[in-house]
């Protein structure tokens, strides 16, 4: 239904999730662990610097922002993982480390650079694999302090490890998708002529919370012509009969993160709405059926692109049609690689997440993004949650 109920209704009738999904285990770190230190011998490497940040927090549950003092973990073959800390840390470091790690201190005239440098002197380490998050500076300060170590790019060791979702992660996503998509739900009961976007936004967020999340992690509320710009106008929109609505958004659980898009016409649709909507989703069902483990990234943009262009749209970027890549990649990030665009040839594997999203703008009128999310298997793709049927019946 869209319309019908008011804010404070909506809100009173959310009740929290109750099939929670379990947090991530001790033995599912020690095991990324084990996995980055065989994909280190697949880079040549033999040690890998991974700063504060999602990744660190992948690796160990050290959930800890890049801040500009070194925070770090240093993984070498053997042994137990370094964790490179302020000294004046140690006490909020420990109360949240559950890994068995060899903690390296520093105060704060010394350098943690050089705290680095002797981990990997000690460890006979010469080819360092860093973090490509790290800033720049902090990183130059590495390889300065260690002349001796050869400087390798992390990311394929890094995001090789955080692409492939395990059963534990897979079934954290999936709540948080279908939280927000209970939301997403919820939100078209609540349109009224007039409406606000800011409105709709504060319930988003609202409902976010009472149904077990933080709120949302970021929400987008477009109507009418503003829906032709895919992340929308700084200004209020303001909901008439017969705008487009476009609402994208999502919510994280246990850090993992949903991002769930639905467009519907507020109203009666035009032709030309319906006519695009149709093609919108045609174009992310031929993305879904195109997925098989060993397919690069790249062709499933295509079979995207090749539902559009049969139908007068495009061709590549150009309008109308779709501006931007079909898909990225979701996890601890909402944007994360591999990316379902050309000239990513990342082979599928099972247990990538990807969202799928090939949306059409029409210049001057309106754009149409219908965003799910599926993860591969061993036999296609599996969706998080169900696409819309219809532009009249946006939630199955």
């Amino acid at each position: 239904m869209i319309g019908g109920s008011t804010i404070a209704a909506e809100l009173a009738t959310i009740q929290p999730w109750a099939d929670r999904a379990p947090a991530i285990t001790l033995a599912e770190r020690q095991a990324r662990i084990e996995r980055a230190r065989a994909a280190m011998v697949d880079a040549g490497a033999d040690a890998l610097l991974v700063g504060a940040g999602l990744s660190l927090s992948y690796f160990t549950g050290i959930g800890w922002g890049m801040i500009e003092r070194l925070v770090a973990m240093v993984l070498t073959p053997r042994g137990k993982p370094y964790i490179v800390c302020p000294a004046f840390e140690q006490g909020s470091l420990e109360a949240i480390l559950s890994l068995d790690v060899d903690l390296r201190l520093w105060e704060e005239h010394e350098s943690p650079s050089a705290l680095v440098a002797a981990i990997l002197r000690e460890a006979g380490a010469t080819r360092l694999a860093i973090d490509p998050a790290l800033p720049f500076g902090m990183a130059e300060r590495v390889r300065l302090a260690a002349p001796s170590a050869s400087v390798l790019d992390a990311t394929p060791i890094i995001d090789g490890c955080r692409a492939i979702k395990s059963e534990p992660e897979l079934a954290l996503m999936r709540q948080a998708k279908r939280m927000t998509l209970e939301v997403q739900r919820r939100a078209a009961r609540v349109l009224a002529p007039g409406i606000r976007a800011s409105a709709v936004r504060g319930f988003i967020d609202a409902a976010h919370k009472a149904i077990g999340s933080a709120g949302s992690t970021f929400c987008i509320v477009q109507f009418g012509a503003s829906t032709a710009f895919p992340h929308g106008l700084p200004q209020d929109d303001e909901l008439r009969e017969g705008d487009m609505v476009l609402i994208d958004t999502g919510c994280a659980v246990e850090g993992y993160n949903s991002d769930i898009t639905r467009s519907y016409v507020f109203g009666k649709a035009d032709d030309e709405q319906r006519r695009i909507w149709e093609i919108e989703a045609e174009a992310q069902r031929a993305a879904f059926d195109a997925v098989r483990p060993g397919v690069p990234c790249a062709a499933i943009d295509a079979a995207a692109r090749a539902v559009l262009e049969r139908h007068g749209l495009g061709p590549d970027y150009r309008l109308p049609g779709l501006p931007h890549r079909t898909g990225h990649g979701i996890g601890l990030s909402i944007h994360e690689g591999p990316y379902l665009v050309r000239g990513d040839e990342t082979p599928l594997q099972p247990g990538m997440c990807f969202s799928n999203e090939p949306m059409i703008v029409v210049p001057g009128r309106f754009g149409v993004r219908l965003e799910d999310h599926f993860h591969v298997t061993d036999h296609g793709a599996r969706w998080f949650t169900e696409p819309s049927r219809a532009i009249d019946e946006p939630f199955a």
